[in-house]
């Protein structure tokens, strides 16, 4: 009886987890009202990263590419989720592709985060990458940003693979580390 009562209430956490985690994407009835938030996202995510590390700037801009994204996770006890919009950018072509992710994990903990992400690509075949064919970080990608003067913004991103950034911005500001475990980053087929 007491593995049906298990089993009973880890479904019920999976479904209030996926249901809540629903509700999280760009907001719009329209596609073009769904593209409006995105770019007004953007906007307010590099404003405030740019007033959290003013030198991230030149950093942003002069990547090959970058990627925004918002996301919403919710722990309940001992499973996770994530699910969040975002918009890749090439600098050189100024051309924009509308992305999705999801992320799932297993952790203790209860409650709801809100965090921000923005990536930076140093060249094409990073970005391009990202871009085509998505990106599936499995296992996780685990790295702390380190502070140092010579470093400038490069030094308060996150390297989380070879040629990519991650600035990652929560409600106390930019994150010192970052963990990006079971995330799936693909082209949202609507937007595009």
């Amino acid at each position: 009886m007491n593995k049906l009562k298990s089993l009973v209430t880890l479904t019920a956490m999976v479904s209030a987890l996926l249901i809540l985690n629903g509700c999280a994407g760009a907001k719009g009835d329209t596609k073009a009202d769904k593209i409006s938030a995105i770019h007004k996202m953007r906007s307010t995510d590099l404003a405030d990263l740019y007033k959290l590390a003013p030198s991230a700037r030149g950093h942003v801009t002069g990547a090959y590419g970058y990627a925004i994204f918002d996301n919403m996770g919710i722990n309940l006890f001992l499973v996770s989720t994530g699910q969040g919009y975002g918009v890749a950018r090439n600098n050189r072509t100024g051309k924009d592709t509308y992305m999705k992710m999801f992320s799932a994990g297993v952790g203790v903990g209860l409650g709801v985060k809100d965090f921000r992400g923005i990536f930076v690509f140093d060249n094409n075949a990073v970005f391009n990458r990202f871009v085509e064919h998505g990106w599936n970080v499995e296992g996780q990608a685990d790295a702390a940003a380190k502070y140092k003067a010579e470093g400038g913004a490069v030094g308060l991103a996150i390297e989380v693979s070879p040629g990519v950034h991650l600035y990652q911005i929560t409600k106390n500001g930019l994150a010192a580390q970052a963990t990006i475990q079971g995330t799936k980053f693909w082209k949202d087929e609507e937007l595009n």
